[in-house]
């Protein structure tokens, strides 16, 4: 499944009433129909609700340093880089790093800038036996627009707590 726009509704808005157990429903299915192993695929905004009402449920964000400095970061996420800036290689301590930091059944979800390293990241936890791993569609920052900019979604954009 595509994280554009378009095919993304950001349901928790407008379904204040629901459980979040059908909020963890909905990402699992979206995650069943891209064929993910990893648990479920939630929308920022269901992102940002587990993690205010679900207790122990943690944003991990997998961006560089450098992109948390100069883009902005979530405040309270846990940041354990995927990928190391400049030549982009898999950082070789971020299993390490999550093991330390959580447990197999913890509540992980992972964001990155537009879904791409935080989906390869939500794919190697669960091969690591994490079950409870779900990716945060769109990103930080979501996809470009037609002028290479990125505004058209993500978290920033979705206007859920950041700082900079």
């Amino acid at each position: 499944m595509s994280a554009s726009e378009a095919e993304i509704v950001d349901v928790s808005a407008m379904c204040a009433n629901e459980s979040l157990d059908d909020v963890f429903r909905r990402a699992e299915s979206r995650a069943r129909e891209d064929g993910a192993a990893y648990r479920g695929q939630l929308t920022p905004g269901e992102a940002w609700r587990v993690v205010r009402e679900c207790p122990g449920a943690r944003l991990v964000d997998v961006r560089t340093t450098e992109e948390l400095t100069l883009i902005g970061r979530v405040p309270g996420a846990v940041e354990i880089a995927w990928r190391l800036f400049q030549d982009w290689e898999l950082n070789p301590r971020f299993l390490r790093d999550v093991k330390r930091t959580f447990l197999p059944d913890d509540v992980i979800l992972l964001l990155c800038r537009s879904g791409v390293r935080s989906k390869e990241a939500g794919e190697l936890l669960a091969s690591e036996g994490f079950q409870n791993c779900f990716d945060v569609l769109e990103g930080f920052e979501g996809d470009k627009n037609e002028a290479g900019q990125r505004v058209i979604a993500g978290w920033k954009v979705r206007g859920l707590p950041w700082s900079q």
